[in-house]
């Protein structure tokens, strides 16, 4: 029986599959494995205006859309040969069909002025060998990298590495704070290495999102996900929201503020709308009462007669806190807070009533008075 070896490489989509007694690699493509992922929820509408249009994915979060325009029939899945600034790419296509207008939309991409590159051909073997040839350089290539780095005393990480699909070019994503002169740094890494360098930098959300993950919320990272484009955060976001300023509750894997805390601003917004701020106690016949604190989704504010006491909170909507400001303005006040209702909160109603889970139990049988006496009677006998 023939042995096969699996491999996931995770980082470009594709399961590698060996044969151990041949030696031959299978390369295929694995959906679940890409970054930034698509659902291609067009599945099977034609449309003319997109025909020949591919997505081909390369390594983490870089993709590109392609012309076919080599006269093969390509397919989602299939390893192909691209057009390259200089050289060749080797990428696996992930996308076809009406859904590459919406993402032609999404990166503003005009389809009628825009120039595509070329995708020439399906990966040969060999092609697929020396891209993993390429591939295999990678890890060693970015240590010797940051070494390299460290030593000219550049104010600079370099991330990752990305080779070209010909082995002939590399791109360097790199973090740094401020402006980084490399230009001597690129001359040590063409010596050093024999390879055209590339250097783009990237920030710290983008370097998280090459790298992938899972947040604090057993999901995987937004960046890592769907996010493209990265929107300004600031304290006053979780502010808002009431969080907690704990630098390392609000803080991602990235180190900068989570991405998720913009997600529920503008609903908190709305609703902090709703509600009056209160500057002063309000007035009652039998006492003044003092805000402790804010539901802020329910709209419901909870007050106490004693200013540093949480005991005995009494709930009152938004609506009629704002009723009873008005009335304090014009001198007004009520007799007594004890006496207005409570907010009525919607409860929760099973979809079985009131049966108790507990009846789809066996019952247990009941045992009889003096069972274990008469067990130990008669019913457990001893031979000699």
């Amino acid at each position: 029986m023939e042995k096969e070896t699996i491999q996931y490489d995770c980082n470009r989509g594709c399961v590698i599959v060996r044969d151990e007694k041949t030696g031959e690699k299978s390369f295929s493509y694995r959906q679940g494995c890409c970054k930034l992922m698509d659902h291609d929820y067009l599945k099977g509408v034609v449309d003319q205006s997109t025909r020949g249009l591919f997505e081909v994915r390369f390594k983490n979060t870089r993709k590109g859309i392609y012309v076919n325009d080599s006269g093969q029939n390509v397919k989602i899945g299939d390893m192909v040969i691209v057009e390259a600034a200089s050289g060749y790419d080797l990428g696996i296509v992930t996308l076809e069909g009406p859904v590459i207008a919406r993402q032609m939309k999404c990166k503003g991409i005009d389809p009628a002025a825009g120039e595509f590159k070329k995708i020439y051909r399906k990966a040969k073997p060999t092609d697929i060998e020396k891209w993993q040839e390429a591939i295999a350089r990678e890890q060693e290539t970015m240590i010797q990298a940051r070494r390299i780095a460290a030593e000219m005393g550049l104010e600079m990480k370099i991330g990752d590495v990305e080779f070209q699909g010909d082995g002939s070019k590399a791109i360097f994503y790199y973090i740094a704070d401020g402006r980084v002169d490399f230009r001597q740094l690129i001359k040590v890494f063409a010596e050093e290495f024999r390879i055209r360098i590339e250097m783009k930098q990237i920030g710290a959300r983008q370097e998280a999102g090459l790298i992938g993950g899972l947040g604090i919320c057993g999901r995987e990272l937004c960046c890592a996900n769907y996010i493209t484009h990265f929107q300004s955060i600031s304290t006053s976001a979780a502010r808002c929201q009431d969080l907690s300023l704990n630098p390392q509750k609000l803080a991602g894997q990235c180190g900068k503020l989570k991405c998720c805390l913009n997600y529920e601003v503008a609903v908190y917004q709305d609703a902090h709308s709703r509600i009056p701020h209160l500057s002063e106690p309000l007035q009652f016949e039998d006492g003044e009462v003092y805000l402790r604190k804010t539901d802020i989704l329910k709209e419901v504010m909870y007050f106490s007669y004693e200013k540093g006491s949480d005991a005995d909170l009494i709930a009152l909507d938004a609506s009629d806190v704002r009723e009873i400001i008005m009335m304090n303005r014009n001198g007004i006040k009520p007799a007594s807070l004890k006496q207005e209702p409570e907010p009525s909160a919607p409860e929760f109603v099973t979809a079985v009533g009131d049966d108790s889970i507990s009846r789809f139990d066996t019952p247990k049988r009941r045992k009889g008075r003096g069972g274990r006496n008469r067990r130990g009677r008669g019913g457990n006998k001893t031979e000699r």
